[in-house]
């Protein structure tokens, strides 16, 4: 396949998003007739979460994805890199959301080989939002995609994350995120358990608690399943770029928090025998 030619005043530039509006390839033509589509049926990725340290930015989700009241998925991946520095984790319609990453993906790879250079964490940002604002009309079908965005801001040599809505709005959050169904849940472990000087690991322990009691209320998030050795995905985005955990450090994580919290029922049991 030959690269297309432009002439000066049609040339995209760094833009990839504009590169394929171009040649006839953009996301509006991959969803063309997706006004028949029953929401209810598609699958929607569910719970995420964010959080700083002081080292850079935990991102994490669970592993369920939903199809109205039925599981269509046990072991779905909310949590991407978006480049080497930064990362996104979606919630929402699962097809539409991993193909917006996809794009995204592109796009900020597109920009450095055009300019020579990484687009800055703020120009990321604002390129979701700008793709998130392109999807509103699929949005407004119900297909709706609600992402997270973090990164490491190596100008400001800090962690940053980003949360958004679905006509295409940024918000830059101090401390925490989260989104998608299981969102109340996790927000308020994380907010009773945040600390602005932890570590990496008191803020993986942090994420993974919190999507473990979101999927203890919302049946759309999906807890840890040791059975089939299926837990969260949690990254970890510093100054050294964005790294996966490896999954038998989340599982052990998962099993300390396990004993731990079945201790402390043990415990409040046999208090309880004793003052009576």
């Amino acid at each position: 396949m030959n690269l297309p030619l432009f002439r000066p005043e049609d040339d995209p530039g760094p833009s990839f998003l504009g590169l394929l509006d171009h040649v006839g390839m953009g996301p509006a033509e991959s969803f063309r007739g997706a006004a028949g589509v029953d929401p209810s049926l598609t699958p929607h990725a569910t719970t995420v979460v964010a959080v700083r340290h002081r080292d850079g930015v935990i991102m994490a989700g669970d592993r369920r994805a939903t199809s109205g009241n039925f599981i269509s998925h046990r072991s779905i991946e909310k949590v991407f890199p978006a480049d080497r520095h930064s990362g996104v984790a979606i919630s929402g319609t699962a097809g539409i959301a991993m193909e917006m990453v996809r794009l995204f993906q592109l796009q900020l790879e597109h920009y450095e080989k055009v300019e020579g250079k990484a687009l800055s964490l703020d120009g990321k940002a604002n390129q979701l939002s700008q793709m998130l604002r392109a999807n509103l009309p699929l949005a407004m079908q119900g297909l709706v995609v609600v992402p997270l965005f973090a990164g490491y801001d190596h100008r400001q040599e800090t962690g940053r994350l980003f949360q958004y809505d679905v006509t295409g709005g940024r918000y830059e959050e101090r401390d925490h995120a989260a989104t998608g169904s299981g969102m109340l849940h996790a927000s308020t472990v994380v907010k009773l358990r945040y600390r602005e000087d932890m570590t990496e690991d008191e803020a993986v322990d942090v994420v993974v608690e919190a999507l473990f009691q979101a999927a203890d209320e919302d049946s759309a998030t999906g807890g840890p399943d040791p059975i089939r050795g299926i837990y969260p995905v949690v990254a970890s985005i510093t100054a050294e770029g964005f790294e996966r955990l490896d999954d038998q450090r989340v599982a052990d994580r998962t099993t300390a928090l396990l004993d731990s919290l079945t201790g402390n029922r043990a415990g409040n049991r046999s208090g309880g025998g004793a003052s009576s």
